[in-house]
């Protein structure tokens, strides 16, 4: 006979329940992301691959159906991701190596005009300028000591990387096997349901790389010819950073720009620097009003605000890293919650039988 007088009123059974939940699936969370950050070494490639593949996934296909062999496809484009982002470290590097001189002179020269105007506050700033690379010179000194430490960082980045470009090579010829290998290792009768899930996630994330990357190339083209029409020096690098901070959405938006907003500053003046200002100001106006609600509006949509948590929570776990993984994986996670929403969200709850006798 089924107890009339619970101990516990049914809303605060639920809140329990709830509750127990809640703290479950932050503990199977943390645990998680403990292991991730030990073994990041080897994780990281892996999450890196899977953001290649859903970029690249597109043109490995394109040269399947032209007749090319998988393994050659695969080998193609991996080459073709190594030359486009080689390039692009290539001009940012020489951008900067061949302003940087100019800037810093840029700087003396707006140190003494303020020196004109404000008098002894402007002399500091002339001395600041002038004794920079003497201060660069002792913290180079002082940084001398962590020349190891560094080297053993550069090699982990690159065996990151060359794992990475690996993975992909990987991920895209044997793309085709992905689903059966899925549904092999799934629990029984759980199948049809992970097999939806992982199509939606990577559905997301595809929709998000390949959108992120378009708007990213407009982006950059924009403020590219803004900046040449402008003259200022180092465009095409700072183009370059332009296309690199989009992928991490606002935050890397707002460091290119003020980057650019700096260097014009520092090279052609305050007017100048006011029209750079400006120009990045509509790109981003016709990247958040036009581009993103035409090319991303078939995507997961996330509000700004999760957007800037979960940045916010990748960079306290794995700093710039973090951030670039953060919003990809958090469209991965409204994915497969759409599609659990979809399956079960709609399902009536079955009639409880009548107790009456």
């Amino acid at each position: 006979m089924q107890d009339s007088n619970p101990l516990l009123p049914d809303p605060l059974r639920r809140l329990a329940a709830w509750c127990a939940l809640i703290l479950l699936v932050s503990g199977v969370v943390y645990v998680g992301i403990r292991l991730c950050d030990e073994f990041r070494t080897a994780v990281v490639p892996v999450l890196l691959a899977l953001l290649g593949t859903a970029l690249l996934g597109p043109l490995h296909r394109r040269l399947v159906k032209a007749g090319v062999q998988r393994s050659v496809a695969a080998g193609l484009t991996c080459v073709a991701v190594v030359a486009v982002v080689g390039g692009a470290v290539y001009i940012v590097v020489a951008a900067l190596i061949d302003t940087g001189d100019e800037i810093v002179a840029s700087l003396r020269q707006a140190a003494r005009g303020i020196s004109e105007h404000f008098g002894a506050a402007g002399t500091s700033l002339e001395d600041l300028a002038s004794n920079a690379r003497e201060l660069l010179g002792k913290f180079g000194g002082s940084a001398a000591s962590g020349v190891i430490s560094g080297v053993s960082v550069v090699g982990e980045t690159l065996a990151i990387a060359v794992l990475a470009l690996l993975l992909v090579f990987f991920f895209l010829r044997d793309s085709d096997k992905a689903t059966t290998t899925l549904r092999t290792l799934a629990p029984r009768g759980s199948a049809d349901t992970l097999e939806a899930m992982a199509r939606r996630a990577f559905h997301a994330v595809e929709g998000f790389m390949r959108g992120t990357t378009f708007i990213a190339l407009i982006d950059a083209l924009c403020i590219t010819v803004g900046l040449l029409v402008l003259d200022v020096p180092g465009a095409a690098g700072l183009g370059a950073l332009v296309f690199v901070g989009a992928y991490i959405p606002y935050l890397g938006a707002f460091i290119s720009g003020a980057v650019a907003v700096l260097v014009a500053l520092a090279d052609r003046g305050f007017v100048i620097a006011l029209w750079v200002l400006g120009v990045v100001l509509a790109v981003q106006v016709l990247e958040g009003h036009v581009l993103q609600p035409m090319i991303q509006s078939r995507t997961v949509q996330m509000h700004p605000a999760v957007v800037m948590v979960a940045i916010t929570a990748g960079a306290s776990v794995a700093g710039v890293l973090g951030m670039l993984l953060a919003v990809p994986l958090t469209a991965a996670a409204f994915g497969v919650l759409q599609e659990l929403r979809t399956r079960y969200g709609d399902q009536e709850p079955s009639p409880e039988p009548s107790t009456d006798s």
